[in-house]
């Protein structure tokens, strides 16, 4: 008999107890914060869905393997246990640990980008594409079109245009193209994954141009359950044997640990090439820390490699970890409320655009529902959209991406689907009331990765 429902494979041993804010609470909190959510004090947010980086909940084993850390300053076993988790779990022979993804994408933008160079990806990410400029390059874009539409229901949303790549290549030369970051379930597309046909398709043709392919793998485990459901062919085949083809097409990997890896801070930057890590390792030194800690305490590392077994040793916790982003996305698409679709891997993403038509991108809608949203009820999400695109470097002015989305990020293991329907009730309130919000002006404005930071008024 088929199993008509599921439930978390997990139960709760600890909890940690959360508040819920009065409005007049929630307004002074909003002001003080200058109506960016990043500004908020966790003891004023309620149900907090502005991230699923470092935010899960670990394993009474992962806890456990703390304990058992060597805080060595160099050749720590913990280190050691780490590389053998990333070598069986990913199939990448070399390691450099960082103290989170950022710190990887640093290292390998570094040694790769020269002044010049430009790095097509499936859609930009704001960290990547910063160190990749920061490098000297220029990010261009080659994701599929309906990456763009987020009414679209195309299954793989994150797949390459190879038109598009192809038309690059002839356009700059294959040497101006060191490698192609190419991310699995994309963020700023709303989670959506790339299929294993298109992956391999990638893979060969840069391969004939002598082009590497650099995975962002942060989120390869929530790619591969969609591969799995999705792909014909895969489904019968494990998260973990699925995981282990998505990395065989590439030459190496960045990895925020604080995912997928079900810890909260750590990441590596892994390569298969010898020479490019003794690179690598030159620079962890100088900017992370020694070659064999790279940032993270031995009890981190042990916690992490925990965390990389324990996230392929069953399907059920990616299975369970998407199905409760899907409950919330399918609640709030019942209300009528436009998202992205089909419901991505970590979060759900609310169309703001059309939510708020009545206000101009230049007067960040999604900045606008984000702060909306928690001044109902105390739920923190995240804007993604003009704010987080930044400025055109030449022109200075706003870039206007054609996805302005808020972002309700789930973290794993941590809320229950109680808590799913207070955010889909939250959401639902805003929207009736959706026609008195009002748009946002910068009132201070930094000069890089400015949604971290930035603080607004109320037009």
């Amino acid at each position: 008999m088929e199993r008509r429902s599921w439930a978390e494979p997990y139960k709760i041993k600890m909890v940690e107890p959360i508040k819920m804010t009065t409005p007049s609470e929630r307004e002074a909190a909003v002001a003080e914060a200058g109506f960016n959510t990043f500004l908020l004090k966790s003891e004023d947010v309620y149900i907090d869905l502005l991230t699923d980086s470092g935010t899960s909940a670990m394993s009474d084993a992962q806890w456990g393997a703390m304990m058992m850390g060597d805080e060595a300053y160099a050749g720590s076993r913990s280190f050691y246990r780490l590389v053998d988790a990333v070598s069986d779990v990913y199939g990448y022979e070399e390691l450099i640990p960082t103290h989170q993804g950022r710190g990887a994408e640093h290292i390998l933008s570094q040694i790769l980008i020269k002044p010049g160079d430009v790095i097509p990806g499936n859609m930009y990410f704001t960290t990547t594409r910063f160190h990749q400029e920061y490098a000297g390059g220029r990010f261009a874009d080659v994701i599929i079109d309906e990456a763009h539409l987020p009414a679209s229901t195309h299954e793989f949303k994150g797949n390459v245009d190879l038109t598009k790549l192809s038309e690059l290549i002839d356009e700059v030369g294959a040497d101006k193209i060191p490698y192609i970051s190419v991310e699995t379930n994309v963020n700023m597309a709303g989670g959506q994954p790339i299929s294993m046909q298109n992956l391999r398709e990638t893979y060969e043709l840069c391969k004939q141009h002598g082009i590497l392919v650099m995975l962002d793998a942060t989120r390869a485990v929530e790619n591969a359950y969609f591969i799995k459901v999705r792909e014909a062919g895969y489904e019968d085949v494990s998260i973990a044997k699925i995981l282990r083809e998505i990395c065989s097409y590439s030459d190496g990997a960045t990895v925020s640990s604080k995912k997928d890896n079900l810890v909260n801070i750590g990441g590596f930057l892994a390569l298969r090439d010898p020479d490019l890590a003794r690179k690598a390792r030159s620079l962890v030194v100088a900017f992370e820390g020694l070659h064999t800690y790279g940032g993270m305490s031995g009890r981190d590392m042990e916690a992490l490699a925990t965390g990389i077994r324990e996230m392929v040793a069953t399907d059920d916790h990616v299975r369970a970890r998407i199905g409760q982003v899907e409950y919330l996305g399918n609640r709030i698409l019942k209300i009528g409320v436009p998202i992205v679709q089909p419901i991505g891997g970590h979060g759900v993403f609310i169309d703001a655009s059309l939510v708020l038509a009545h206000i101009d991108q230049e007067l960040f809608p999604a900045q606008a529902l984000t702060a909306a949203i928690y001044r109902d009820s105390g739920v923190r999400g995240m804007e993604r959209g003009a704010v987080s695109a930044g400025r055109d470097p030449l022109t200075g002015l706003n870039r206007r991406p054609k996805l302005e989305l808020v972002r309700l990020t789930l973290p794993r293991r941590v809320y229950t689907q109680a808590h799913m329907d207070v955010v889909a009730e939250s959401i639902e309130a805003v929207y009736e009331n959706r026609a008195a919000i009002r748009g946002l002006r910068f009132t201070y404005e930094p000069e890089d990765l400015r949604f971290f930071q930035a603080r607004f008024e109320e037009v």
